[in-house]
């Protein structure tokens, strides 16, 4: 079996249809735009990256029971607790009991519309040749992984068409443990529905895009 995650869904039943929500409908509870902006204002200070933030987030043992912005929340928690940025005596009573955690940077209220605005880029430069081309079929990766990884356990071991290539990217499962960004060539992998879900599944002349990185792939036969 590979590590999967809790986010990772895919093909799984029992969830339900997907309700839309309107355009422009961000928040549903007063405290969810709190939590946003802890988030983004821990985040800002340097203490661990996106990679690693996601990471906990997709790995919270009730996360199928948690809203979208309590997974946030519970993640929050957790890197910050890992860290001594905060306790469980302060989590418990809602309240500060010990001397502030130095931090590398602290994000101003003036300054979150162009940090927001910049993101944070992913590409970076290539240290050589892209492995694959737009129209290469490949096949996914199909084993054991014992770390948090973006490959989606529904396309392991599933056949693909190379789509696009786009440069290279920060690997994330590498940069979420800690070991370095080590970029990789980055790819748009379509699949037809027949492969992933199997030729008895109910036809809908769908295809299924997923973006990864060149470690995943390798050339089918």
């Amino acid at each position: 079996m590979s590590y999967l995650t809790h986010a990772d869904l895919g093909g799984q039943p029992g969830f339900g249809a997907v309700t839309p929500e309107p355009e422009g409908e961000l928040f549903h509870a007063a405290w969810e735009p709190r939590a946003l902006a802890l988030t983004l204002a821990m985040g800002a200070t340097g203490s661990w990256n996106i990679d690693a933030s996601r990471a906990v987030r997709e790995t919270l043992p009730d996360y199928a029971n948690l809203s979208y912005y309590q997974i946030w929340l519970g993640a929050l928690e957790q890197l910050m607790l890992k860290r001594g940025q905060v306790f469980a005596d302060e989590l418990a009573s809602g309240e500060m009991r010990h001397p502030a955690a130095p931090v590398a940077r602290v994000l101003q209220a003036a300054g979150v519309p162009a940090v927001l605005a910049k993101g944070s880029p992913t590409r970076r430069p290539e240290a050589g040749p892209a492995r694959f081309a737009v129209g290469q079929r490949v096949r996914m990766h199909r084993g054991k992984v014992d770390h948090h990884t973006r490959l989606p356990g529904y396309v392991q071991g599933k056949r693909g068409v190379i789509e696009h290539v786009h440069g290279a990217h920060v690997f994330a499962d590498s940069n979420a443990q800690g070991r370095g960004e080590q970029p990789q060539w980055l790819y748009t992998v379509v699949f037809d529905e027949a492969e992933l879900w199997g030729e008895d599944a109910p036809r809908q002349n769908l295809a299924v895009s997923v973006d990864a990185w060149e470690s995943y792939l390798e050339p089918a036969a």
